[in-house]
């Protein structure tokens, strides 16, 4: 059995119009959604007494065949019926006869396909919050395997002051921590069921929206059935979302491609997270870092595209929102893709000890704590920061790091700095001074690497 021609039109479809119009080449992989959309309504409507329980037996068992008939990757999509929805409705017809017809009472595509959107963006939800927890963990063991190698810390790329690598790492956690919180509050506006709004206004028969969002394990319903069909809120969110989340792991991945190169070599990548060059031999490319840097650029432009489509629409719906998808499953394909990547390329990363404790000694990031000692010794800080700035000037003329400073030396170019100072400014007694809880002080990243690893280990 065919599905009818709607009676409506006198001819079909326009072959290059249906090719234009169909989104069944990329909402296909909401069929298992929309199957569970489907059971979960004829559940309902048997319930309510709107169609016979026979007919829900029987439309049920046509159901489970099609996902039978999914899973063994037999049904596959057609063209002609433009869409996931239809393709199935079209089976299910073949499959059972007349009966299928009974399945969309009480329901319209509209408040259909919001659900499965719904659905679909709940499973995307909880597979990023775990990969988004791998992340964390990947650098929060970082800082565990590393928790006293001091680097510069960079202000305008320009090397500034010492800081704890594991503190370096533990910014990136604060900022994940807080992305992940962010896609744990949009769950719950995600967890809404649209369906009973019908096409815009609801429907006339006695359905109960309340209860099939309940089967589906969904929190609640809509409370206007004009939004429910008209909503993206909830995947404008999403990719909002993304988009933040994007701006972070590309600032991460920025750091580790200037740290892998041999004017850093601050760190190298494990050959599983790197790539040669087709013509010359020594190159080790941070593939990975470099894509979750470039990467951002199509979640930004999936964000936009969605914007962009929704800005201008009056209510209800509309088939520009049909652009949805593609710019979701975008989004959704590409974290899927980059958050298992980032966390072993994380994991696998080694520090090159050597070479970060000879950068600490090309530069002269103490200069601001020679400053501060003259100012606990009542000098204006003003004052000492031009002192000080005359002083590294005058070292970098004479090729002489704080390190290599004679008692003599700084006699003659500085007299009003007592020598001994210069003993207090390694890398080690630097961090050490800093006495602020948020502070790169070997205390306090100690603590908060164990606070975070704590609230790791309670688990999703």
């Amino acid at each position: 059995m065919t599905m009818a021609r709607n009676p409506r039109f006198t001819k079909a479809a326009d072959e290059a119009a249906l090719q234009f119009t169909a989104s069944a080449g990329f909402d296909w992989r909401l069929i298992y959604h929309d199957l569970e959309g489907s059971e979960a309504h004829v559940a309902m409507l048997g319930k309510q007494g709107i169609i016979s329980q026979e007919d829900v037996s029987v439309i049920r068992d046509g159901l489970i065949k099609i996902r039978d008939e999914v899973q063994a990757g037999v049904f596959i999509p057609r063209i002609e019926y433009e869409d996931v929805h239809m393709n199935i409705e079209a089976r299910l017809a073949e499959l059972i006869g007349p009966v299928a017809g009974r399945l969309h009472t009480g329901r319209s595509r509209n408040d259909q396909v919001a659900l499965d959107m719904h659905l679909f963006m709940r499973d995307v939800g909880l597979r990023h919050r775990q990969q988004l927890w791998d992340v964390m963990d990947a650098l929060v063991t970082q800082a565990e395997q590393y928790p006293q190698v001091i680097i510069p810390g960079y202000t305008h790329l320009q090397a500034a002051q010492p800081v704890l690598f594991a503190h370096h790492m533990m910014a990136y956690v604060a900022m994940l921590r807080r992305d992940w919180e962010r896609l744990a509050d949009w769950q719950a506006r995600v967890s809404v069921s649209p369906l009973g709004a019908g096409a815009l206004s609801g429907s006339p028969y006695p359905t109960d929206p309340e209860a099939v969002a309940v089967q589906l394990g969904l929190d609640d319903t809509y409370t206007n059935s004009m939004d429910a069909v008209a909503d993206r809120d909830f995947l404008i969110e999403y990719m909002s979302w993304a988009s933040l989340l994007m701006v972070h792991l590309s600032r991460l991945g920025e750091e580790l491609v200037l740290w892998s190169s041999q004017e850093f070599g601050f760190v190298r990548m494990a050959d599983g997270y790197s790539t040669g060059s087709s013509i010359m031999p020594q190159k080790r490319n941070p593939d990975v870092a470099e894509l979750m840097r470039g990467k951002a650029g199509r979640v930004f432009g999936s964000l936009l595209t969605l914007l962009t489509v929704m800005k201008g629409l009056p209510l209800a719906y509309h088939s520009d929102m049909q652009e949805d998808k593609e710019a979701v499953f975008n989004v959704v394909d590409t974290l899927d893709a980059l958050l298992p990547a980032a966390s072993g390329m994380l994991r696998t990363l080694t520090l090159q000890g050597d070479r970060i404790q000879m950068r600490l000694r090309e530069d002269y990031t103490a200069a601001t704590d020679l400053a501060d000692m003259l100012v606990a010794r009542g000098m204006p800080f003003r004052e000492a920061h031009h002192l000080i700035g005359g002083l590294v000037t005058q070292l970098e003329h004479d090729h002489i790091r704080f390190a290599d400073v004679t008692p003599e030396y700084l006699g003659r170019v500085a007299p009003g700095i007592p020598w001994e100072w210069m003993e207090k400014l390694s890398a080690e007694a630097v961090i050490g001074r800093r006495q602020q809880s948020m502070s790169t002080g070997p205390q306090f990243v100690s603590r908060a690497v164990a606070t975070a690893r704590e609230w790791l280990n309670k688990g999703l």
